[in-house]
């Protein structure tokens, strides 16, 4: 189906759409045309993933690799005490404020449809809202801007266990998708009178085309999608994952010459989930950070952020890619491979007692990074904090001086 018939159909569904599809004369609480983006996920806090909260998948014994096992080993009360105990502590308005003392402008929080919208049957728990409601609260209080991110769909958009589910991919099978729909009208209507301090919902997290999610079905969730943010507020940025394709290959798709605006693209650059990758130095490490804006992010058509990255180097960190997996660093992952060192040290811990050479190659590489994104429209970090991944936790970066503070300032400048 062509971009134009697209359209159509979301045009056709809502008259009142098709009656404003002129750019309203507002302006965004936030210009993400000429200002930086410069924020943070609070990754692992309403969405769990076992590699940042370890403790809480380990105390529930080999069953609990995801938030949906977590839960359905527990039982529904149980869990829900278990998270709730999470939620109004992991996170609090302190948080916020040192963000916000750091330079930063964002946090992009993640949140899943059985927030929005359980299902019968889920064995997920619900109880996020008031969580992510509050913390709404506190960005205004401390000056920031959020990025609300449906970041879990039911079925799973990409089969990672921060998707809520670990497991074959499912979003486009079923009614999943029309549920999707509505959790994200969900979410757009409840904060659409906050166009202040959410200034962006993200339609899905991480859709895997390369997975088998199809590019057509996603396209015409996308439109749908702002179609429904639409709806709640006219000057409120709708974010699209690239899907894990060249975020250039969606140039001409929901751009203002279609008939939209307030898009932006969101890609994610990592460098630990590939053994080629993994064999890289510090410069040639940040050499393909550089390398990966100049070839696609400055190639778009559409406002751009790097949505997720970190300084790590290794996938050392215990359960990074999912409990009870090893590391591809230290050979543990796949042994056939073989190891590029040890993951003493790294796999847990505070970032303070990396290796004086690691938390220097770690800066570097973070610096550079910061240079290469904010060449395109700028960057969010994943993530603000966890249980001990010392290469991943910002919070412990900051006070260890592995990550510049304020994230303007620079020891090794001019690397991009």
């Amino acid at each position: 189906m062509s971009q134009k018939a697209l359209l159509g159909l979301l045009m056709m569904g809502s008259s009142a759409l098709a009656q404003e599809m002129e750019a309203p004369q507002v302006g965004l609480t936030f210009n993400y045309g000429a200002d930086k983006v410069r924020g943070v996920n609070l990754g692992g806090w309403l969405v769990l993933e076992p590699w940042i909260t370890p403790s809480i998948f380990d105390a529930a014994g080999d069953t609990a690799v995801d938030e949906w096992s977590l839960c359905d080993t527990y039982g529904a009360d149980q869990c829900r005490a278990i998270l709730s105990q999470h939620w109004s502590t992991f996170i609090t308005q302190d948080d916020f404020n040192q963000i916000a003392a750091a330079g930063m402008n964002h946090v992009r929080i993640p949140v899943g449809y059985w927030a929005l919208t359980p299902l019968e049957g889920d064995a997920y728990v619900d109880g996020q809202l008031s969580y992510l409601d509050q913390a709404v609260g506190w960005a205004r209080v401390a000056g920031l801007k959020v990025i609300v991110d449906l970041h879990g769909a039911p079925g799973s958009q990409n089969g990672f266990d921060n998707s809520g589910r670990r497991g074959p991919i499912q979003w486009q099978t079923g009614n999943n998708v029309d549920l999707t729909r509505v959790a994200l009208e969900t979410l757009a209507a409840r904060y659409g009178g906050d166009a202040d301090v959410v200034t962006a919902v993200e339609a899905l997290n991480e859709p895997s085309i390369p997975g088998g999610v199809s590019e057509d079905g996603l396209k015409q969730y996308y439109y749908d999608s702002w179609g429904a943010a639409r709806k709640a507020s006219q000057d409120t940025t709708v974010v699209l994952h690239d899907g894990f394709m060249p975020t250039e290959s969606w140039n001409g798709f929901m751009s203002e010459s279609t008939g939209v605006w307030y898009v932006m693209m969101d890609t994610h650059h990592y460098e630990v989930f590939d053994h080629g990758l993994l064999a890289l130095d510090t410069d040639s490490h940040v050499s393909t950070a550089c390398g990966f804006v100049n070839d696609h992010v400055l190639h778009t058509d559409k406002w751009t952020v790097v949505g997720e990255w970190t300084g790590a180097m290794t996938d050392c960190a215990k359960y990074l890619n999912g409990k009870g997996i090893g590391a591809r660093y230290d050979g543990t992952f796949d042994a056939s491979q073989g190891a590029f060192g040890s993951c003493d040290g790294k796999s847990v811990g505070n970032t303070a007692d990396l290796s004086d050479e690691d938390r220097v190659n770690i800066r570097r590489f973070i610096e550079g990074q910061l240079d290469a994104y904010e060449k395109g429209n700028g960057w969010l970090y994943w993530t603000w904090t966890t249980e001990g991944a010392p290469e991943w936790d910002m919070k412990q970066q900051l006070a260890a001086g592995v990550f510049p503070n304020p994230v303007t300032s620079r020891q090794f400048p001019g690397q991009c």
